[in-house]
């Protein structure tokens, strides 16, 4: 997989995975993660995560509905969680592969862009 600026992974398009491609290596994962500020890897390298505190329990919905927008429109579909009302994480990984692809690191760069009413 090829390094990108975050700027180069917006102008991307998630492309359909059924399988059948190695998700990336470890190593790729981190380098890829250095252009994308508060993503994480977590499951032993095979997803990455990134955490907001919003304002309330609106701002974390009304953020997950511009998130599912996204995703929809790209064909890949994250894991959205908000517990304690305001406490919220999106999750991404390619399920197809059991891993990371350029896939997930796209979106959370598209992710990075939506405006989120974080607490202050």
């Amino acid at each position: 997989m090829q390094i990108q600026a975050a700027d180069q992974l917006v102008a991307k398009k998630c492309k359909p995975c059924e399988g059948g491609v190695d998700p990336c290596t470890l190593d790729e994962a981190r380098e890829q993660l250095g252009t994308l500020p508060g993503w994480h890897l977590t499951h032993d390298g095979q997803r990455i995560r990134k955490n907001w505190t919003v304002k309330n329990f609106l701002a974390g919905l009304a953020f997950f509905n511009r998130v599912a927008d996204v995703a929809e429109e790209d064909g890949h579909h994250p894991d959205l969680h908000i517990e304690g009302y305001r406490n919220v994480w999106v999750e991404l990984w390619t399920h197809a592969i059991g891993g990371l692809s350029e896939n997930d690191f796209i979106l959370a760069a598209k992710i990075d862009q939506l405006p989120i009413e974080a607490k202050q």
